[in-house]
């Protein structure tokens, strides 16, 4: 653990600040509702649910303004090819990680912050039936016969029930919709819907915006209120609070309390990054669609593997990298990733698509049924990935797992081209690789004469070999495959690392997208 912390010291500060912003918002409006004077009154009817309702939809906000960032992939593509260090692009890497943390905080806080409020209407009904007049009482009754809107409870009468409040409010009725939306989206994320119904997931993920939609205008109506400023002047409640009996009586020392609820403020958090997303997700993407895609070789491989052979005007790509794929002829929505398994250095670029679920099956049958008439593609890309960074390793290690094997066919390639070509540039002297174990000459993906077979490697053999053929060398670790080999792989970099940061040190990449 020491070691991957020293690796990825700026993603572990990241973190640590993350998590500390959090506690500091949760902590600063929690105190703000509960020692506010001007919230004392409506601290009379809920207690301290108010102030953990208040401070749980803070950190709401900030979490929602943050969830759409890691998923920027334009901005994330940029940072990565500019002047960023290769600590600053292995912090980028965790963006998918950091993505679904963010999520499990918003959830977490969407709980704490219903239950809150689940207390605070059960407060707001309970003081209509008090068999004595109270304070509470009495501040639930307010005006809300008269104009002006001046009330505290939104629970008008006994006869209001808590289900009527929750479906005929704008705040009640959007905190439904963006809780539903909310369980859609965590549960169609999970691994197995992901890996085996990854439609599902992606239309269902698309819910994100009803989610901000609903959150924006969930403050409306302003159903938590607080004393104007105006009748904290004449009616201070230190000095009326006690005397609220006698408020009938005009009293011009203690008239009655004037409240009034807040203007929205969930959009001054959330609609930068949301606009962020909007223009590089929807208008980026279209404006690159419109750009027309020209299919030069269509190639069906065993294993119902499809590799198609593109050329785009302008279209510029590094090794790793991964591009967007729609078929209108299939989907008009639907855009898929797939890893470009092409070098920089050829004259078109490929994908090699398997069939794992609906889309991918109908694209596979569709260039299989094609005479003379290809379908359209669109492509949005290039983006980029930690293969990127393989170039700067002296020793590289690539482990890919089934069709995970592609993002390393264009660094094969891109090798090959760069020894043929005497490029001094090249930091890698060693490079060890998984290929398809195919009956033919030359391997399936990259072309390369050089094969190896397939087989789970004993990695602890593995590493220990790379660590003493290499006492001084800095080793880049590749994966591209299931969960379970990242963890294998991840422990084994963490355990053949030396502790003097002069000997062999191992980084683990995965690819993430």
């Amino acid at each position: 653990m020491g070691n991957w912390v020293v690796n990825h010291w700026l993603a572990v500060l990241c973190l640590v600040a993350w998590l500390g912003l959090n506690v500091f918002l949760f902590v600063h409006t929690f105190l703000k509702y509960e020692k506010d004077d001007k919230y004392y009154y409506t601290r009379e009817i809920l207690g301290t649910a108010l102030a953990v309702a208040r401070a749980s939809a803070f950190c709401l906000n900030f979490n929602s303004m943050l969830i759409l960032i890691p998923v920027c992939r334009n901005l994330l593509s940029f940072l990565r090819g500019s002047f960023c260090s290769r600590t600053l692009r292995k912090s980028l890497d965790h963006n998918l990680t950091f993505h679904k943390l963010v999520a499990y905080m918003i959830c977490i806080f969407t709980a704490i912050h219903i239950i809150a409020h689940l207390f605070n209407f059960e407060r707001y009904s309970r003081s209509h039936h008090v068999t004595t007049i109270t304070l509470a009482s009495v501040l639930s009754s307010l005006h809300h016969d008269k104009e002006g809107g001046f009330w505290l409870n939104p629970i008008a009468s006994p006869d209001m029930t808590v289900l009527y409040v929750t479906f005929t409010t704008i705040a009640g009725l959007s905190g439904v919709i963006i809780t539903i939306a909310l369980i859609l989206m965590v549960t169609s994320s999970m691994e197995f819907i992901r890996r085996h119904y990854f439609e599902l997931f992606w239309y269902t993920h698309h819910l994100f915006i009803i989610y901000m939609v609903c959150l924006w205008i969930h403050g409306l109506g302003g159903i938590v209120r607080s004393q104007t400023e105006k009748s904290m002047n004449e009616s201070h409640p230190h000095k009326c609070a006690q005397s609220f009996e006698k408020w009938d009586d005009h009293d011009p020392d203690c008239k009655e309390p004037q409240f009034e609820g807040h203007p929205p403020e969930s959009w001054k958090w959330t609609l930068a990054p949301f606009a962020l997303y909007i223009f590089e997700r929807f208008l980026l993407r279209f404006y690159r669609s419109q750009q027309k895609v020209v299919i030069t070789k269509v190639v069906m491989h065993p294993s119902k593997v499809l590799e198609l052979q593109m050329k785009k005007r302008g279209f510029s790509m590094e090794v790793g990298q991964y591009i967007f794929v729609n078929c209108p002829s299939i989907s008009f929505l639907e855009w898929h990733p797939f890893t470009l398994t092409s070098a920089p250095e050829e004259d078109f670029f490929s994908i090699h698509i398997r069939a794992a679920g609906d889309w991918t099956e109908n694209l596979i049958r569709v260039f299989e049924q094609q005479n003379s008439l290809i379908p359209r593609i669109e492509v949005d890309g290039p983006f980029g990935t930690a293969s990127e960074d393989v170039f700067q390793y002296e020793v590289a290690v690539l482990v890919g797992a089934g069709i995970g094997v592609t993002p390393f066919a264009s660094i094969l390639k891109s090798i090959w081209f760069k020894l043929q070509h005497s490029d001094h540039k090249l930091k890698t002297q060693k490079a060890g690789h998984v290929a398809l174990n195919f009956d033919k000459a030359t391997d399936i993906l990259t072309g390369l004469k050089q094969k190896t077979f397939f087989g789970r490697p004993m990695w602890d053999n593995e590493f220990s070999t790379i660590a003493t053929t290499h006492p001084k060398s800095v080793v880049g670790v590749f994966l591209c495959g299931p969960l379970t080999l990242a963890k294998s792989l991840r422990k084994c970099c963490h355990q053949y690392s030396s502790l003097d940061p002069r000997k062999v040190q191992f980084y683990f990449n995965q690819e993430n997208f």
